[in-house]
């Protein structure tokens, strides 16, 4: 897969397969390369007529008053890239570096920063070679775009100086023997292209892309485990029929209920209360509990927020973001904010917070088929083997569980609005905290795959002891709708093997441990493997919200 970069059309989807591995390419269109190359005009034009210039005629920020001469120009582009290498601490993921370097580059080739074509085909080398600058969590406050992890790629693209790493072929090298390798001499910098390097929000929308890419997977995979637990729990399928969110149109409850509509349909076990048939109800609640029976309205909302988040990214992804920015058709040179992070930052707090609410909702149904009072018979903790008299089931699960979704919320809670007013000479007195937002994001994104890991192996374990109770056979086949039965599949090979008709999953606790039966989960998750394919059609529906 090759992606074409245009200035305009980067989706999530694209930003995911090239932070992967997948090549890019610059576009031929004419007229886009064309602006680009007028923008490069504009700039040398003012320079040339002496006009005044932000970041390139004179400093930077809170010292924007102090003007430098001509003999002094291509320094100032060197120290607005050097003056950055200045945070230390956890590295970025090789490919948040690579959705950082993709956005750069795409930014670029709007035509509105002032910069080489030779500038954007070196960050295409890089990534089609897999070279990756190494880049620092920390150290942004997503103000002036976030100055120093871009400074860091920056720097290494160009050759500024060896002391800027860079991960080649499995080694270590630094800047100047990477060019090298990839048959390239140092860059120097021309008017305006050392603060086009680093003045942009593509580290942290970068960041924040791939985040919004794992976290709609994951809330496809949790809708397809709420429709396991449903069979599990003997629920009603009256709960998404059409009629009840016609009557409430939030298109993200709407779109919920058409999902776990079909993912229920056809199951042995799901209730049908077509003209209000509720025999089975004698002696229960006559209603499922809310964790089911609202399902579609606590989920909507959600839905609705991620949709949003993503909007907001993919926007961002495809915007001009430094400053001054030059418009090629009227030679004009704006002096403005395109760099503040608000969007990606805002988009990461309520990401974040949504990601909570997935995972309490999950939990709240876990309580329920762990506990045999609400679980309308299944063995307390969903112990396989009850007549060996010592067997605890999935407790200790349960409990790992209990520890992972209040960090997610913990997580959830904003940091945009927790910027410093002082900084940089007051000159950045309003700031997006977005590099924050966006790697707090991906660590939540993180907690929750491992999270959902487990409730998927309580999921195959709760639909095969149903399975027992209903048909005389733990392999779940045997009850659940077409549409889940991939899903089980796939998490049950994953844990353990295929389906056993004489045993559940987990039978007696001694026979081997839990962590290896989340662990297969979790790597076939993580990977992209059968269990997300499981799930595609889930997925694949996110194109119409």
């Amino acid at each position: 897969m090759t992606v074409i970069i245009t200035g305009q059309d980067l989706t999530i989807a694209d930003i995911r397969a090239v932070a992967r591995g997948a090549k890019v390419a610059l576009t031929h269109d004419p007229a886009i390369l064309a602006r680009i190359d007028k923008s490069r005009e504009i700039i040398a034009g003012g320079v040339e007529r002496g006009e005044q210039i932000y970041g390139v005629t004179t400093l930077f920020g809170g010292m924007a008053d102090q003007y430098v001469g001509p003999d002094l120009l291509a320094d100032v582009q060197r120290i607005a890239v050097w003056q950055h290498k200045s945070t230390t601490g956890p590295r970025l993921p090789a490919e948040d570096v690579r959705a950082a370097m993709l956005l750069r580059a795409n930014s670029f080739v709007k035509g509105a920063s002032g910069v080489r074509r030779e500038i954007i085909e070196r960050y295409i080398a890089f990534l089609n070679a897999g070279a990756h600058p190494h880049v620092h969590q920390r150290g942004s406050i997503g103000a002036s775009g976030d100055l120093v992890p871009l400074s860091y790629i920056g720097g290494a693209v160009i050759g500024l100086d060896p002391a800027f790493l860079v991960d080649l072929g499995g080694e270590t090298l630094d800047a100047h023997a990477a060019l090298a390798r990839l048959g390239l001499a140092p860059l120097a910098l021309q008017p305006k292209e050392g603060l086009a390097l680093n003045n942009g929000t593509g580290a942290s929308t970068g960041i924040a892309a791939n985040a919004t890419a794992r976290t709609l997977d994951l809330a496809s995979l949790a809708l397809g485990i709420h429709a396991l637990y449903a069979q599990a729990m003997l629920s009603t399928d009256q709960s998404f029929d059409p009629f009840i969110h016609a009557m409430k149109p939030h298109p993200g409850q709407i779109w919920v209920a058409r999902q776990m509509g079909r993912l229920v349909d056809g199951s042995k076990v799901i209730r049908s209360e077509a003209a209000g048939g509720r025999s089975h109800r004698m002696g229960r609640l006559i209603q499922d509990r809310y964790s089911l029976r609202c399902l579609p309205q606590y989920l909507g909302p959600v839905v609705d927020g991620i949709a949003t988040a993503a909007r907001q990214i993919e926007t961002e992804a495809n915007c001009a973001n430094d400053n001054p920015l030059i418009d090629p058709d009227t030679g004009e040179i704006f002096h403005t904010g395109n760099f503040l992070a608000q969007y990606t930052g805002v988009a990461m707090d309520a990401l974040r917070y949504h990601v909570g609410l997935i995972a309490k909702h999950v939990d709240a149904q876990i309580a329920l088929l762990m506990t045999p009072e609400f679980s309308y018979g299944l063995n307390p903790s969903l112990v396989g083997n009850m007549e060996a008299g010592i067997n605890v089931g999935l407790k200790s699960l349960q409990i790992g569980g209990n520890s992972m979704m209040p960090l997610m919320s913990f997580y959830g809670q904003s940091i945009v609005d927790r910027f410093p007013t002082h900084a940089e000479q007051f000159n950045q007195n309003v700031n997006s905290q977005a590099m924050n937002a966006a790697n707090l994001a991906r660590e939540t994104v993180d907690v929750l795959e491992h999270y959902l890991a487990a409730a998927l192996m309580i999921g195959v374990q709760a639909v095969e002891l149903r399975a027992k109770l209903v048909a005389d056979s733990y392999d779940a086949r045997k009850i659940l709708s077409e549409a889940t039965k991939p899903l089980y599949l796939a998490a049950r090979k994953a844990a353990g093997g295929a389906p056993d008709a004489a045993r559940p999953l987990h039978w007696d606790d001694l026979d081997g441990f839990i962590q290896p039966k989340v662990e297969g989960i979790l790597a076939d998750v993580a990977a992209g493997g059968a269990i997300m394919h499981a799930v595609a059609d889930v997925r694949s529906a996110w194109a119409d919200m």
